[in-house]
């Protein structure tokens, strides 16, 4: 990177072959085809055909295809309709989740100017900001956006903000001095102007120095485009549980395959028994389930201000240890507050202040007189320092409007950056009198007097001492400092800058931008649940650690770093530190998306927080991106995975807790499915080795599957969030969702299930294979209704409660509905291949599906509400 700061204006002049009459016909057009034009490259984006087709590539879809095919050509054609609605149905889904994937690079583009004032052959021309070059002498007036980058050549009162890059609200005053230190942030490049920053106030000249994907912000959509996303741990699990189901499915069913053929049964009804076996395995509406349980999810999350444009991005947040957080307007109010006044050489809070105390008084009048803000309902117009000021005075009776119309301003020097100070002259009591603000070092060189308790004095090297003592400690507390100082003169109607001396000094006031309130509980929350938060601001580091410290970030031990220090640690040292620092200030775009890349590394789930153009590259590396609902831009709402409505670190935490709670859930209605189908995969393998007829048509288990198993799942995924959640630690991203425990759990309660539907089988044979094959179909059907609600938590339906989650009830009814339409209604049930059952074969059916729940029932009692042990 080229250090334009640290060139003269005359060296740049001369380096670009340009004057401030601007550049020829001919050097624009040699530069632009040596440079390029002034536009960030667009992004190759995938058509919606090629996205629905990449949808059929999970290996549990390709085993359902060829079992969908195998059942078309043995003539089972209703298996085959249902099994490949079901596919193209998951594909659709995915599809349109997929489609409303971030456009981040095409809102930088955005970002850029329309028009821009350009001088060149030294005549001014307003044209396309794309049509800029390096090289080019712009010229920038109060509400124009940067067309590009450039190094200031001349400026009055130059203000711009540059929150869009720094993630600073407030304007930053620039200047076209050469700036001597070497490493900088762009924060602290104050004789530089970026692409995208808004020109607030004042006009300068620039010289262009850098044009679309070489500026910062093409800088940033180049870190966009390099950065891939990160895949959440649910998606990581159900990809590795997919691929290990597939390949067991394979195994078994050339195993049922090979000892039916063994067993003497023809090669069309061994496959058939193999495609029952591979849909009897697969949870076809697993992946429905999941999206439904997600897009719940997202909706809880709405409502508590979480905006989840990902879905998988909900579960993600459960799993969360490391968040990364933005301090302005996330951790703290983004509102300039006054803290404390020092006058009278009394330091005091504004909560002690008396409004009766002449001294204190004059302070608050007069910090309302030099300040050219409005609060008024809870409305602030202007400077956010000004408004402070507006504001402490307003909470005691002191309006600045009416004080303004009592005493009228009858002259004013604005503020610069060189002078450091704002005068303004008022007629007070028949007296002419000029309140001044600014710096502290510049106020007390000036300063003749001192007014106290005892009336206007001279001020002494002691007073001078102790109020450079006051500054020292309020600054070193993350405290702005403001020093007032007033003048009187006989009779005067206009000030000049010879007039800004002899003051008499009034007093400080100290503001910051204080934290939110919710914000200390949401940091003791965040460690109570495991996770370590971590702030990253623009801002300087003083101020970042006495916010950090107070919310509870930035504790005994721990350390901050400044992205200047950060870019002198090696990967090797900054590895070995990383736990120990927890604030990070001053930092770039690439700094942040080191910080991740090295929690990650150490094997964490990251989440960041952002709401500037500097932070999209972050949120996009980060496992869970969360962009700022309010103050956010909309390159990095479109690389985020999520966005605060309220702008609140609180919420995050609340959205973690349900993150944590639908995944368990997700968990429990896998644990469900999967338990329904092991049954059934041990019914099909018991069948094949002893002999037996097929106890299920492929269409039953489709039934199963997708019908009566689909609404209690989703049921079991609105379970209501348990109070201990966030005392839990974050899980294991590298434990399977298959873990030993759950697979333990899947083949119990699975052999349980799988056992009375066998014995059922058993007593429908004695008739015929039909209805023999009926009776294990509708004790499999029904026992998986039942077994919903053993799947809603570890404890007995006594502890949990039927009413606390009444879709489970629901869910059970429509299902036994459904289920009995079949058994009772022939025309309906010989579509599905259901025969007619005798009341005393429909009996043994309702017995056999509900002994299994009432044992699971016993134990969970036992085990679990009793705390005994089995």
């Amino acid at each position: 990177m080229i250090k334009y700061f640290l060139k003269s204006k005359e060296n740049l002049l001369k380096e670009f072959s340009t004057t401030l009459e601007g550049l020829t016909e001919n050097q624009v057009k040699q530069n632009k085809e040596t440079y390029g034009v002034n536009e960030l490259e667009k992004t190759e984006q995938k058509n919606s055909l090629t996205i629905f087709l990449s949808q059929f590539k999970d290996f549990l879809v390709i085993v359902l295809i060829i079992a969908g095919f195998i059942s078309m050509f043995t003539g089972n054609i209703e298996s085959s309709i249902v099994i490949f609605f079901v596919i193209t149905m998951n594909a659709i889904l995915g599809t349109v989740q997929h489609l409303k994937a971030e456009a981040s690079l095409e809102s930088l583009k955005n970002l850029s100017s329309p028009k821009a004032k350009v001088i060149r052959n030294n005549e001014i021309f307003e044209i396309p900001s794309k049509e800029i070059v390096v090289g080019d002498i712009v010229i920038l007036e109060a509400g124009d956006i940067a067309p590009a980058d450039g190094r200031v050549l001349k400026c009055s009162s130059l203000m711009v903000n540059e929150s869009s890059l720094t993630g600073e609200s407030e304007s930053v005053e620039k200047t076209d001095a050469i700036l001597t230190e070497e490493n900088l942030s762009i924060g602290d490049q104050k004789n530089m102007i970026f692409s995208g920053s808004l020109i607030t106030y004042g006009k300068g000249t620039i010289l262009i120095t850098d044009i679309g994907m070489t500026t910062e912000i093409g800088k940033i959509a180049k870190l966009i485009k390099q950065t891939k996303e990160k895949i959440t741990p649910l998606q990581v699990s159900l990809d590795k549980f997919g691929k290990n189901l597939s390949i067991a499915i394979m195994i078994l069913c050339a195993f049922v395959f090979t000892i039916n053929i063994y067993h003497g049964t023809s090669t069309i009804d061994s496959l058939l028994f193999a495609v029952a076996l591979a849909v009897a395995a697969i949870p076809e509406a697993l992946s429905s389930i999941v999206t439904i349980v997600l897009a719940i999810g997202t909706q809880k999350m709405s409502k508590e201000n979480a905006i989840i444009k990902k879905l998988k991005a909900v579960e993600g947040l459960g799993s969360v240890s490391i968040i990364c957080s933005d301090k302005t307007g996330t951790l703290t109010q983004n509102k300039m507050t006054a803290k404390n006044i020092f006058s009278d050489h009394i330091l005091k809070s504004v909560e002690n202040i008396d409004i009766h105390n002449p001294i204190e008084s004059k302070l608050l009048k007069f910090s309302c007189l030099c300040s050219d803000a409005i609060s008024s309902n809870g409305k602030e117009i202007g400077d956010p320092t000004e408004t402070a000021l507006t504001t402490l005075a307003n909470k005691f009776n002191l309006k600045e409007i009416e004080l303004r119309k009592k005493y009228k301003r009858l002259s004013e020097i604005p503020f610069d950056s060189d002078r450091k100070l704002m005068s303004t002259l008022y007629n007070i009591n028949n007296e002419s009198t000029m309140i001044t603000k600014g710096a502290l070092d510049v106020i007390l060189k000036r300063t003749k007097y001192i007014l106290t308790s005892e009336g206007i004095k001279d001020i002494s090297s002691e007073d001078i001492n102790i109020i450079e003592k006051t500054n020292f400690d309020l600054s070193n507390n993350g405290l702005r400092v403001l020093a007032f100082g007033y003048k009187i003169f006989n009779s005067k109607n206009f000030i000049g800058l010879k007039d800004e001396t002899d003051f008499i000094f009034l007093g400080l006031i100290s503001m910051i931008d204080p934290p939110r309130k919710e914000s200390k509980q949401a940091v003791k929350d965040c460690l109570k649940a495991g996770i370590k938060p971590i702030m990253i601001t623009g801002d300087h580091k003083i101020t970042a650690s006495a916010i950090a410290r107070e919310i509870g970030i930035l504790k005994p031990g721990d350390k901050a770093l400044t992205g200047t220090e950060l870019s002198q640690l090696s990967d090797e040292e900054f590895i070995q530190e990383i736990e120990h620092i927890t604030v990070y200030a001053r930092v770039s775009p690439s700094d942040k998306i080191r910080i991740i890349s090295m929690w990650q590394k150490k094997g964490n789930i990251c989440a960041m927080t952002g709401d500037g153009v500097n932070d999209a590259p972050a949120l996009k590396k980060a496992d869970i991106g969360i962009a700022m609902g309010i103050t956010g831009t909309e390159v990095s709402k479109d690389a985020a995975s999520m966005i605060l409505a309220d702008d609140n670190f609180a919420t995050i935490i609340k959205a973690i807790a349900t993150g944590r709670n639908i995944y368990s859930n997700i968990k429990n209605s896998i644990r469900f499915l999967l338990s329904g189908n092991m049954a059934g995969i041990l019914a099909v393998l018991y069948s094949s080795i002893v002999n037996l007829p097929m106890p299920f048509a492929p269409v039953h288990l489709l039934f199963i599957n997708l019908l009566t198993d689909s609404l209690p799942a989703i049921a079991i995924g609105m379970e209501p969030s348990k109070n201990n959640v966030l005392k839990e630690k974050p899980r294991d991203i590298k434990e399977p969702i298959l873990n030993k425990d759950l697979s333990f759990k899947i083949l119990l309660e699975g052999g349980l299930i799988g056992i009375f539907t066998m014995i059922s089988f058993h007593i429908g044979l004695h008739t015929s294979p039909s209805v023999g094959m009926t009776m294990a179909f509708a004790t499999l059907c029904l026992a998986r209704l039942f077994h919903g609600f053993n799947c809603r938590g570890k404890n007995s339906l006594l502890k949990l409660g039927i009413r606390s989650n009444m879709f489970s009830v629901y869910a059970f009814l429509i299902g036994t509905f459904l289920l009995n339409l079949l058994l009772l209604n022939d025309s309906v049930g010989s579509f599905f291949e259901v025969s007619s059952l005798t009341l005393s074969q429909l009996l043994y059916i309702y017995l056999f599906a509900f002994i299994p729940t009432v044992i699971v029932q016993i134990s969970r009692y036992i085990k679990y509400d009793r705390k005994i042990k089995i």
